[in-house]
């Protein structure tokens, strides 16, 4: 299959969760699959070797930002549980890095699922598989998923790729997304992965990058020029055909009652990446801003380009803001954390009412 002949990107229902560290686990991702509230699973973001997560430093808590500091308890398995939950904690703050699970264990979760009969679905719906790490190292992903699903041939594996380039809480490593070459040498990246795949007749897959929250013009502009320089690929296409927006917004601190930093961190500072309801008024400007630049492309494949809003959407009126503003479809993290599986039914009411 040609980058030309990939099917529309789409996502039905438009709603799915987040890359977060409730879609660690093989029981995590099964339950998202057999939700039929969610169009699509997002895998936690994993490298090509395993990360190394230590409980001490890698933590997640809920907090209320009316109430000036965290309340709930810290989770400091860094994945497995959701600590305690109390009511308005509407807002998470976290120094997760990555998955402890390497990339090609995730993708033998996947096949074991599939040959299980786990993805047995009426219309099978799409993993998408969250990776970064260097240049290389994803566009080797690009090829492993290109290359299991050619010899796998199983119709209820579906695959998307989402890049990561904008955790903040990596030290000595800042985003790429902020910085135009850097996210273009990853398109780069991805182009000439997608073309290798299909010099073998391995099928082409759609690709997205995740995107840190913009707060100012010139971050949105390289964005776009990133995107744009793809086109004079010998493919003459942007082998891009979505964008997560937003990531959380790192350089956060929250304190507990005594001044303390609630969580540890690998710099000591307890300083993260805050997420939920406080994040959404700035993750509503992206999506907004960024579909409107990507609108105003000449570059008609630009222009194809579709987003996944996240950013603090807890109920159905939060997803419809998202919409409103131009997100094909919507992703859930902080209040997927605290609900549980259940919240996607609750918005998937809520709009439907």
């Amino acid at each position: 299959m040609s980058l030309s002949s990939l099917p529309p990107f789409q996502i039905h229902p438009p709603l799915l969760n987040s890359s977060n560290p409730w879609a660690t686990t093989e029981a995590d991702l099964a339950a998202l699959y057999s939700c039929p509230y969610t169009g699509a699973v997002t895998i936690r973001t994993s490298l090509w070797s395993s990360f190394a997560q230590h409980s001490s430093t890698h933590q997640y808590t809920f907090f209320s930002s009316t109430r000036g500091h965290a309340t709930a308890a810290v989770d400091t398995s860094g994945a497995e549980g959701r600590g305690e939950v109390r009511a308005l904690e509407g807002n998470s703050l976290n120094t997760l890095g990555y998955s402890p699970i390497p990339f090609e264990s995730y993708m033998e979760m996947l096949v074991r699922m599939n040959d299980a009969g786990i993805l047995i679905n009426p219309v099978p719906k799409p993993f998408i598989v969250s990776v970064t790490g260097t240049t290389e190292e994803v566009g080797r992903c690009y090829t492993f998923m290109a290359k299991t699903l050619h010899e796998r041939k199983a119709p209820g594996l579906q695959l998307m790729m989402e890049i990561n380039l904008s955790c903040p809480n990596i030290p000595d490593k800042p985003p790429p997304a902020y910085d135009s070459r850097s996210l273009a040498e990853y398109i780069l990246a991805i182009g000439k992965a997608k073309s290798l795949a299909q010099s073998t007749n391995h099928p082409s897959l759609h690709v997205g990058i995740k995107t840190p929250p913009y707060t100012y013009p010139d971050q949105f502009h390289a964005l776009i020029e990133a995107l744009e320089a793809s086109e004079t690929l010998e493919s003459s296409r942007c082998p891009i055909s979505f964008i997560t927006a937003t990531n959380t917004l790192g350089s956060c601190l929250v304190l507990r009652a005594d001044g303390k930093p609630a969580l540890g961190s690998a710099n000591g500072e307890g300083i993260g990446g805050m997420a939920g309801e406080a994040l959404h008024p700035l993750a509503l400007g992206n999506v907004k801003t960024i579909r409107g630049m990507l609108d105003a492309s000449r570059h008609g494949r630009i222009r194809e380009i579709a987003i996944i809003g996240i950013g603090g959407v807890s109920d159905a009126a939060g997803f419809a803001r998202m919409r409103s503003v131009g997100a094909a479809a919507v992703g859930v993290g902080t209040a997927f954390g605290r609900e549980g599986i259940e919240v996607f039914k609750k918005i998937t009411e809520g709009v439907q009412l």
